[in-house]
């Protein structure tokens, strides 16, 4: 079969034939000619098996006819990523370089003004990231009810990651009348129910089992520790097959950290991850595909659909969070029926994310390699590692220092044996002497206030004011007594 025998217009098979395609892949069979008719169709295929073209020489052909209007996309697709989207926008351009159609890109990280101007001329395909397109929309930028085409490109990974809710206000400013498309390399069937909803008697393209990979891709488990880890990948580098390498961890921080290591130690490596800016992204993907540098550390930001011919090996630093991850990694090799190898650098920490990938994926990953010895003893993080690695000194310092204390003990107790003992008797003895005799504490109150007690009088009964008449005894002159 060939790009004629699908119903392209003469303009596209042109285009395409100078591109150096000949014949198309098996998902573009399967998919192009449901969507000339304007089907809803959902296509799943592994990844690097011509997704992109499979919408976009169709999506050229049925907006040929028809004209644009200011404000008012004819076409939507939306992209996961700022790479993936700059992606399909070169694929418009290479393919419709002989249609006049117009297209604006929407992404994050770039001025606003120039995306504005665009719109308001009118664009017949908009390529955006939902971020970006959400905001402007907000603005009043952007009216999406001459949408006829909605594209959802990566659909799993779009609709899992959060951005469901941005998706269904989409679909509500959208005409209930489009046609919609999805495609993905992995398609569960939880996503696949959430991405029912948006599609009206859709026609599944299935070319590969859902989450299958590319035999071309010679794959790898190579058995390490986490203090081992950065030595087992300057090993990987330095052999002779390498000409370019991309590099996945899961977190940016290592990213940074490992570009920068490797440029100490003598390779042409840099980065690329979400905390760049875009213009810093595309400048060092452009290095990367002019060759510059061969060895590029990325996060999953570069996993999702970059089309970089002649990668020879993909590195997998960390083994990725989620399974569908790892097929997009490793898919960043072995594209267009080239080969390429992929090895994973795996810890006895990540033995549960590894089998969640055999299982996925329905096969055992090859190991190479054998476990450091200190795996199992070593804890999963290097700070932890580091930390108590001087442990065994200091028991052995201890060793050293409690010998002389054990022989010092006798010599002690021969020079003063009996000190200790009679210390420990003299609080006994003076503990009488300083116990006063039993007081009240009356006195003491007494005496602070500087009056004398008073001696206890016998009880006579009486114990009220005294009448002067009992001053006077008998036989007395009127004198008191004394």
């Amino acid at each position: 079969m060939t790009f004629a025998d699908l119903g392209l217009s003469d303009e596209t098979l042109r285009a395409v034939t100078e591109s150096g395609y000949t014949e198309p892949t098996a998902i573009q069979a399967a998919a192009i000619a449901p969507i000339l008719m304007n089907r809803d169709l959902i296509g799943i295929a592994q990844t690097g098996t011509g997704k992109t073209a499979s919408f976009v020489l169709p999506m050229i052909d049925i907006l040929a006819h028809g004209r644009s209007r200011a404000r008012m996309p004819r076409s939507l697709i939306l992209e996961p990523t700022r790479e993936l989207a700059a992606q399909v926008a070169e694929n418009f351009e290479k393919y419709g370089k002989y249609h006049r159609l117009s297209m604006a890109l929407l992404i994050g990280g770039v001025s606003m003004g120039d995306q504005q101007a665009a719109l308001e001329k009118g664009v017949d395909v908009l390529i955006a990231t939902p971020g970006r397109l959400m905001d402007l929309f907000q603005r009043g930028k952007i009216l999406l009810s001459g949408c006829s085409i909605l594209v959802i490109d990566e659909a799993d990974r779009m609709l899992d990651m959060g951005f469901i809710p941005d998706i269904e206000e989409i679909c509500t400013k959208l005409p209930p009348t489009r046609q919609t498309l999805l495609f993905s390399a992995t398609m569960p069937a939880p996503i696949k129910k959430l991405a029912d909803r948006f599609l009206s008697n859709p026609k599944q393209v299935e070319v590969s089992r859902p989450a299958s990979q590319n035999m071309q891709i010679e794959q790898a488990l190579v058995e390490t520790s986490s203090r081992d880890k950065k030595s087992t990948l300057r090993s990987l580098l330095r052999a002779d097959d390498v000409r370019t390498a991309i590099i996945f961890s899961n977190r940016k921080t290592t990213v940074r950290d490992l570009a920068n290591e490797l440029r100490r130690d003598g390779f042409a490596a840099s980065q690329i991850h979400g905390d760049m800016e875009q213009a810093e992204r595309i400048r060092e993907l452009d290095r990367f595909k002019a060759g510059e540098i061969n060895i590029l550390v990325a996060s999953d930001v570069a996993a999702r659909g970059l089309d970089i011919k002649g990668v020879s090996h993909v590195i997998n630093y960390d083994v990725p969070w989620h399974p569908d991850d790892y097929v997009h990694r490793i898919g960043r090799t072995g594209r267009a029926g080239a080969t390429g190898k992929a090895f994973t650098l795996a810890t006895p920490d990540d033995a549960e994310a590894v089998a969640a990938i055999e299982k996925l994926s329905g096969h055992a990953i090859p190991r190479v390699g054998k476990p450091a010895p200190a795996a199992p003893e070593a804890p999963a993080a290097e700070g932890a590692s580091e930390a108590s690695a001087p442990a065994p000194r200091r028991d052995r310092s201890r060793k050293r220092e409690d010998r002389p204390r054990q022989e010092e003990r006798p010599r002690q107790e021969e020079r003063a044996p009996r000190e200790p003992a009679a210390r420990r008797e003299e609080p006994r003895e003076a503990a009488p002497r300083r116990e006063p005799e039993p007081r009240s504490a009356e006195p003491r109150r007494d005496q602070r206030r500087g009056r004398q007690p008073e001696p206890e009088q016998p009880d006579d009964g009486w114990n009220g004011p005294i009448p002067s008449f009992l001053e006077f005894g008998f036989g007395t002159t009127g004198v008191p007594r004394d």
